[in-house]
């Protein structure tokens, strides 16, 4: 049986491998930088679209602020929805303070010192967290009264 050999042909001379050596080379540097434009191009791309993207965004909040600052005069200058929403507010913040009173209180008492274990800090965190928010409350609703008072001369 015959054998058939697979090696290939080597080039006769020097000058032609060198010179598909070269062609090669300049066929990856031009791919590669065609690469490198048309990833650039995909940038600019994406910029323009961001652009775009922003323009809307901008417009969008303009005429929603127009709207909402409509709404919220309205909002504000019918007394059947500020008072309530006032008054939530306040007797929330107010139960939320005397409900945190009571367990400070309760916890302090002698007799309830063997029984109770001391609180993790995680508890008395958010404790501290529900406490300044409720002065929070207090203090913004105290601030809002006061401005509509001077503006509208009433409460």
């Amino acid at each position: 049986m015959p054998t058939v050999s697979f090696n290939s042909p080597k080039p006769q001379h020097g000058l032609r491998q060198s010179v598909t050596a070269k062609a090669a080379r300049t066929r990856d540097l031009i791919a590669w930088s065609s690469l490198l434009f048309a990833l650039l191009q995909s940038i600019c791309t994406f910029f323009v679209a961001v652009d775009g993207v922003r323009l809307a965004i901008g417009l969008g909040a303009l005429v929603v602020s127009a709207s909402v600052g409509a709404t919220m005069n309205w909002l504000h200058d019918n007394e059947f929805v500020r008072l309530p929403m006032i008054l939530l507010a306040l007797i929330g913040s107010l139960l939320n303070l005397a409900v945190l009173w009571q367990v400070r209180r309760l916890r302090a008492r002698p007799s309830a010192q063997w029984r109770i274990s001391v609180p993790s800090r995680g508890k008395i965190r958010m404790e501290w967290v529900q406490f300044i928010l409720s002065i929070v409350t207090l203090v913004l609703i105290g601030i809002e009264e006061y401005w509509h008072f001077r503006w509208h001369h009433h409460l």
